[in-house]
Parts: C-alpha cells; structure tokens; sequence
C-alpha cells in the first residue's frame, strides 16, 4: 500500500448531484477541485441507484399502460413479450451513457477525480483510500460535504434475507417476483410498485399513515389512490410490518392494522421503502468537530457553512428535502461560497414529482401546511376534465390548482395531478419564486390545445372567470 500526500483548493466528499454541481462551478471558477467518491465516474446514487434508472423502468411502464389504454381508442396490441435481461441492459445503457458524460465534463474542467473513499483527519486534511488499495493524504483549504443518503429500514423488525429488498436491490430488477409486497407508501413505493406492476407482479402496498404519500396534500394523492387501486393488488392503510420470517419460496409477513382481515401473508418478495437516512457516518466528522441533528443531519447555515469555517456541507447529508435538484442548487452556492462570492441558499419553492401515474407534482405553500399555520389562502382549482388537451389523450382525471394569498393575490403555491405534472410544474414554481399574482397567470397567453393551459385557467378560476368552467357570479 503506497501513502502520497496532495494538495487541493477544494475537495468536494461525493460525487452525487450535488457534489458534481459544486465541483464543476468551482472549477468553472477558477479553483483547483478534487472530488471523491466510490464510483468510477460522477453521478452518485441518482444516477447509478435512484432517479435515473427508476425513470428509465417508469418510461417502460408507462409504454405497457398505454398499450393496455389503446383499446379504448380502436388499436389493439398482442400481449406484451418482456424480456428482463435486455430491458436490464437498456437501463444500465443509459446509467453508463450518463455517467461516462459526465466523466468527460469532469474530465474537461480539470477536476481531479478520485474513485476512493474519504475521511477527515482534521479540518484541512482527508484521508483517502482509493479503489484498488493505494490510500493518500489530501490537504484543502475547503471541503464540501455531499455524501448523500442510503435506504432506511423497518425499526425493530429484522430484515437480513435476500428476499427482503431496499431500493437499489429493486432497481437491478433480477427478477421479476410474482408477488411483491412494498413497506411504505411514500414516492420510492409507488415509483418502484408501479414499475413492478406494469410487468406483471402482484404488488400491495402497506403503509402506517392513513393516506399514500403522507405529507402531500390529500386532493392530489385521492386522485392517484384511484388510479392505482386497480393496478395494485391491495393497498393497506394505517397497516405496519411487525415481523418478517422466510420460508421456502418466499416470506411470510405479520401485520397489523385496523382493517385487515388476513394477519399474516406470504410473498416472494419484500421492498422496504420507508424512507432514507443521511451518511454523516464514516467519514471522520468527529474529527472536525461538525455539528449533527439527532437525526443525522449535519447543520448547516444558508450558506451552507458548518460551525467549522473551512467544510460546507449540502444534499441529502443536511436534511429534507431529499432531492437531487435542491442538492445541486445548494452544490453551486456553496462553489460560490467557497470562491469568495456572496451567495445563500434561500429559494421561495423547491418542485416535488411522484413519477407514478398520474403523476404529481407541487411546490411553495401547499394547502396542508397552510392549514398548519393557520394561514389563510384561497385555492383556485381548474379540473382536466375541462381541458381539451387532457381529452385528447383520454386522461381527464387530474387538476391543476393554485394556493393564492387573498390580499395580495400573489401564487404562493401550485399542485398539480395529472400526466406531465412534473414538467408543468417548473411554471408554477417560477411563478412562486418571482412572487407573481393570479393575474400575471391568467394573462400569460399560453398555447393552445396544451396542458399547460390549465395554470392560466386556474388563475382565472380564481377570478371568476374561467373559459372553460362556468361557475355562477356571487352576487
């Protein structure tokens, strides 16, 4: 084992969206930047174990459902012939298409990339233990802290089995289980159970709370439930997982809850997806003397500077929400930050997808915390059963709505359920974030028929005077 010592401007502990992002501005800007992480190229866990390839099997999904609606339009297909070995290889295709990318721009910035694992010695020195063996000393000036997150697990319930999977288990898709049952109803769930679906298990969904997607207002996740009811083989509310014990061709599962009529069930296989835990662990913060959460978070302020004037941290490492967009906007004020810019993270909405179908989608104010704070708004609602787009691709089950401040009549917040929820969505988090009112909405002349049409109309809801729904005037 050989031991060199370097030196670095800036080290960046995580090659996620949020590591690349800080690590690519930084270079941009003129620093010297050395960015760690166990991969052999940048990506992190979106790429390589989470939003890339989930999205990769949900467009797969997507293709079957269609297929299966087309009857209703007079075109009908032969059953579907899956083979899983070459859908595996289309998805690992586009995992290494997307990594090999960014190993080129990294490449291109001169930033040196280092495939290893890092921990602090002290607050201006890492110890880095590459692939391979060789392990080196790395001085810095700076370092950013972008190590992401893992899978959590059931508490209390032990769970060491091959037949027991977390979601990176689920996403190299070995199998195709004739039953699956998921633990959790959160967006990793139903991501993965609509995937599993569509290619023909048998998937329940058990979650603890008493709706889907806890915290997500309940109007958009009743319209989902619906949809997925007949996609899943059951869906079980208010239900947990107390015990689980293998069998020969499966597992057998205890549960509990109120309305169940069978207390233990067998399945092939079991997804955990009760959420994920931040990997502030391992990598020497006690060293450095950064301050952590109880939950694992480090703390961090809207610069993203811990207590400890040389590290910033950022992503998934310093708390919710846990999404790859927010990581890499906090990943370019903190190469700002380091640079010697004035820059904070203080964003007014920051976009949510569920990729199921429909999809939903939604930022700023919702109307639950709204209602948590007691804070008054008026939602104006615009139904895609009144939209002529939404006809067209025989999918009027979703709305668009708004969450208006009454006084001001600015948009603090939209929601939308429905296909393509996830693309409309960035509208109306514009419209959030540059503080615009109802009318600057309804007045922006939006194209015909499309289903971005239905932002303007719910802001004319608000008015009164929706096109396209008659709502009689109050006198």
């Amino acid at each position: 084992m050989t031991h060199d010592t370097q030196t670095t401007r800036l080290a960046v502990i995580g090659a996620g969206p949020g590591g690349y992002a800080a690590a690519f501005l930084a270079a941009d800007l003129g620093l010297d930047v050395t960015l760690v992480d166990p991969e052999p190229n940048p990506g992190g866990v979106c790429l390589y174990r989470g939003c890339i390839p989930s999205k990769t099997l949900l467009h797969v999904a997507g293709v079957l459902r269609e297929a299966g609606d087309a009857q209703r339009w007079g075109v009908t297909f032969g059953p579907p012939q899956i083979d899983v070995g070459t859908l595996r290889s289309w998805t690992e295709s586009v995992v290494k298409s997307l990594t090999d990318g960014l190993g080129q721009l990294s490449r291109q910035r001169k930033v040196n990339f280092v495939q290893g694992r890092a921990r602090f010695v002290d607050a201006r020195t890492l110890e880095i233990e590459r692939t391979g063996g060789s392990s080196e000393t790395l001085g810095f000036e700076h370092a950013i802290i972008a190590t992401g997150s893992r899978p959590a697990g059931i508490p209390g319930v032990h769970t060491d089995s091959p037949r027991v999977l977390d979601s990176t288990a689920a996403l190299r898709l070995e199998t195709i289980p004739k039953s699956l049952l998921i633990v959790g109803g959160g967006y990793i769930g139903l991501e993965l159970g609509t995937v599993y679906a569509a290619l023909g298990t048998r998937v329940t969904v058990a979650e603890m709370m008493p709706s889907l997607l806890p915290g997500v207002d309940t109007d958009l996740v009743s319209v989902l439930h619906k949809r997925l009811e007949p996609v899943f083989a059951s869906i079980l509310l208010e239900t947990t997982v107390t015990a689980i014990g293998e069998e020969k061709n499966g597992v057998r599962v205890r549960l509990r809850g109120k309305d169940l009529v069978e207390k233990e069930m067998p399945y092939e296989k079991i997804l955990v997806a009760v959420g994920r835990k931040p990997n502030s662990g391992g990598v020497g913060l006690e060293n450095i003397g950064v301050e952590i959460s109880e939950r694992g978070f480090i703390k961090v302020d809207a610069s993203c500077r811990t207590r400890v004037p040389s590290i910033l941290a950022i992503g998934d490492v310093v708390g919710e929400p846990m999404l790859a967009h927010k990581a890499a906007h906090e990943g370019r004020v903190a190469a700002e930050v380091v640079s010697g810019r004035n820059a904070a993270f203080e964003p007014r909405a920051i976009p949510a997808v569920v990729f199921t179908d429909p999809e939903i989608a939604w930022c700023g104010l919702t109307e639950r915390a709204a209602r948590e704070k007691n804070r008054s708004v008026k939602v104006a609602r615009f139904p895609w059963a009144a939209s002529g787009r939404a006809k067209t691709i025989g999918r009027s089950d979703g709305f668009t709505k708004l969450v208006i401040d009454p006084a001001s009549e600015r948009v603090l917040g939209v929601g939308i359920v429905g296909p393509g929820a996830g693309e409309l969505i960035t509208e109306g988090t514009l419209a959030v974030e540059m503080g615009a009112t109802a009318k600057d909405v309804a007045l922006t002349i939006h194209p015909h028929p499309t289903l971005s049409e239905t932002m303007m109309e719910a802001a004319e809801v608000f008015f009164g005077r929706s096109t396209h729904l008659y709502r009689p005037r109050k006198r």
